[in-house]
């Protein structure tokens, strides 16, 4: 079923209906998850080919197909977009949507031949304590299921890539946020896994509190004082080589060129960093990739800012909603409860 305009009366600087990537016309999302593993896979699917590209900032990344994503480089628009659990084991879910799309003929055109342009990226979630001695990696199977289920509805928290996640020393998961701007629809979509903390220290206020839109984070209280140490790492996930990483999508319905659509992502990057402490670090791989659906034709650099702006913003809201809608796993507490706790 292919996804449709949202049916509303957009209102400019507000969400979309869903709240969602899915605001973002002609894109769809299929999730799946393990539960015995404690790992999933997350697919963007467009309708049609988009225009896509990506940025890396952190400094420990997993991913396939990212050099394609170059201003210079010779394919602009993709099929799907792929994110996974399972570390570099979790690269075989890319394989696993090429071969969705490729049974339905989708793909690249070379000759007679058609190749399914699949960029991923990974998180490391092996360590969460799900049973990870399979005889064969799930991830394949995982991404052909998510392509199946895909649809405009996106479950957050304990979901999809972000099934398994932490954030800091709570438990991370998958969140999205949209926002109307200037007659374009912008949404994210992230798998929150940082060895930063999503929190302001001491307290139960998310770093992304100031953005908030129509209570999506249960109504945020500013936090009650500054930092007291910026030195203090003790909400942060003790650092190890590898073992974190937040992998994000940004899209809009603008017709933003491959260079546009890279500028995108660039300034997406500052939503992780509005809502990560310490962010980018050399224990993350963090990835923003950019889609545009539009016909590509570009956009004015005013355009191409106010669509940058809230890129970021929607991403910091996403990281935020990720960790208040998961639920506690294993070790790994989730915000709710802390807050419950506290209330209690």
């Amino acid at each position: 079923m292919a996804a449709t305009a949202p049916a509303f009366s957009p209102q400019d600087g507000a969400p979309g209906p869903r709240n969602a990537i899915t605001d973002v016309p002609g894109l769809r999302v299929g999730q799946a998850e393990d539960r015995t593993v404690w790992t999933g896979v997350t697919v963007i699917l467009p309708d049609q080919p988009a225009i896509a590209a990506c940025d890396i900032r952190g400094g420990a990344p997993g991913t396939k197909e990212t050099d394609l994503l170059a201003p210079s480089a010779l394919v602009a628009r993709v099929h799907a977009l792929c994110l996974s659990g399972g570390s570099a084991f979790g690269l075989d879910a890319a394989s696993g949507v090429m071969d969705f799309l490729a049974a339905q003929g989708i793909g690249f055109p070379v000759g007679t031949a058609r190749v399914p342009i699949v960029p991923a990226a990974i998180l490391f979630d092996l360590l969460n304590g799900g049973v990870k001695d399979w005889a064969e990696p799930p991830y394949r199977a995982l991404a052909r299921a998510a392509c199946a289920a895909a649809g405009l509805e996106v479950a957050q928290g304990n979901a999809g890539a972000g099934y398994g996640a932490k954030a800091g020393k709570l438990k991370g998961g998958l969140g999205t946020a949209s926002l109307y701007t200037g007659g374009d629809w912008v949404g994210a979509l992230v798998a929150v896994n940082p060895v930063g903390s999503v929190l302001h220290p001491s307290t139960l206020s998310f770093w992304a509190w100031p953005f908030e839109q129509a209570g999506e984070l249960g109504g945020q209280e500013p936090p009650l004082h500054p930092i007291a140490a910026l030195t203090d790492w003790t909400e942060t996930a003790v650092p190890q080589i590898g073992a974190n990483t937040t992998l994000a999508v940004v899209a809009t319905n603008a017709p933003l060129t491959k260079t546009d659509a890279h500028r995108m992502a660039i300034m997406a990057q500052d939503g992780l960093a509005r809502a990560v402490r310490p962010v980018h670090t050399p224990f993350d791989g963090d990835s923003v990739f950019a889609l545009a659906t539009g016909d590509g034709s570009g956009v004015s650099p005013d355009r191409l800012a106010r669509v940058g702006q809230a890129a970021a913003d929607c991403l910091a809201r996403a990281v935020a909603r990720g960790v208040y809608e998961a639920e506690s796993l294993g070790a790994f507490p989730s915000y709710r409860s802390l807050k419950q706790q506290k209330n209690s």
